[in-house]
């Protein structure tokens, strides 16, 4: 077996027992409605990355991984609260190849049910720390690191919704914008994994530098297939990115190597809705042959080799071999 298929294989071990602690935490009650809403996202499926990196990484310091389930059942919906609302801001039909929250039940309802999700989060951080009787210093520390990471994505998101209206926008601002989107969630993640798991300070830093460096490749490759795969493998309209005008990474480098014209062909289908789609071909073309495709993507490749570096403080063990392959997994996406 491959150490993709190995991945796949204990992912899905993961999201099995996290999906039945959140069906438990989500039991529908009036207004039915809300409920529907909330768990729309949920129930369209997903890998659960965040809740395997809160997993292994409580494994990793030596924790019991059954007390982590709550908290990994936490770190998913707090991602699918940021998804229902994200797809308000970027106006998407779809997610996961299904109708967005928001395109089914309207945008009061969907933001609704996204408050609702934000709230379950510490709903089940509390009743995790109850069941697993987490010392209270251990727990406040799981809450600190959640609500910073929900405060660092806010800032995130901000940048996100300017970057289409400021002209120039900086590789350096393009990596602070992703690494509040992103890369803070995944940190939070395997810091709280490793709290939860007993893990010394130093261990708790490693693996939350780790993360954040895998979260900053996992969404360079995702910018990257963005642009690059087809409406089936994405779960929405091919082009997208384009004609939403995201400010990728991709994009600032491409402006700034570009010639005069080409930068006019770039900029003019940039954020255009209705652009034809031979446009955004043309912009594709270019987006290869000027290499901001390829620079992307050992973009990537370097903070996946930075994550996997954190965690050599670590033995080798079976947990640790895991992250590592977690990380070359993101990358293979690609191929």
């Amino acid at each position: 077996m491959s150490n993709a298929e190995q991945i796949s294989s204990k992912l899905s071990q993961i999201a099995e027992k996290v999906n039945t602690y959140i069906e438990r935490l989500m039991k529908p009650r009036i207004p039915i409605t809300l409920y529907d809403a909330a768990g729309h996202i949920i129930k369209a499926g997903g890998k659960r990355l965040r809740p395997y990196l809160v997993i292994k990484s409580c494994e990793l310091v030596g924790g019991d991984i059954e007390t982590a389930i709550p908290f990994a059942a936490a770190l998913e919906l707090f991602h699918n609260f940021t998804l229902i609302h994200d797809d308000i801001i970027d106006n998407d039909e779809l997610r996961r190849g299904n109708p967005t929250v928001h395109s089914k039940w309207g945008i009061p309802i969907a933001i609704v049910s996204g408050d609702l999700l934000f709230a379950k989060v510490y709903e089940a951080i509390v009743k995790g720390a109850e069941y697993s009787k987490l010392p209270y210093e251990r727990m406040q520390a799981c809450v600190e690191r959640v609500s910073n990471a929900a405060i660092i994505i806010c800032e995130g998101q901000v940048l996100d919704i300017s970057f289409p209206h400021v002209r120039n926008v900086s590789e350096e601002d393009y990596l602070s914008m992703i690494g509040g989107k992103t890369a803070a969630l995944f940190k939070a993640c395997a810091e709280v994994g490793a709290i939860v798991g007993g893990g010394s300070p130093e261990m708790v830093n490693s693996l939350g530098g780790f993360a954040w460096n895998a979260g900053l490749a996992f969404q360079l490759v995702d910018d990257y297939l963005g642009v690059t795969a087809d409406e089936d493998t994405l779960g929405k309209p091919v082009g997208s990115d384009i004609r939403e005008g995201k400010k990728t990474l991709i994009i600032i480098h491409s402006l700034s190597n570009a010639s005069p014209e080409e930068k006019k062909c770039i900029e003019r289908v940039l954020g255009s809705d209705d652009a034809p789609q031979s446009e955004i071909k043309a912009v594709f073309d270019l987006l290869r042959d000027l290499g901001s495709l390829r620079y992307t993507l050992e973009k990537g490749k370097d903070y996946a080799g930075k994550a996997i570096t954190m965690l050599d403080i670590f033995p080798d063990t079976e947990p640790k071999r895991d992250l590592i392959h977690l990380v070359e997994y993101f990358v293979s996406r690609l191929f």
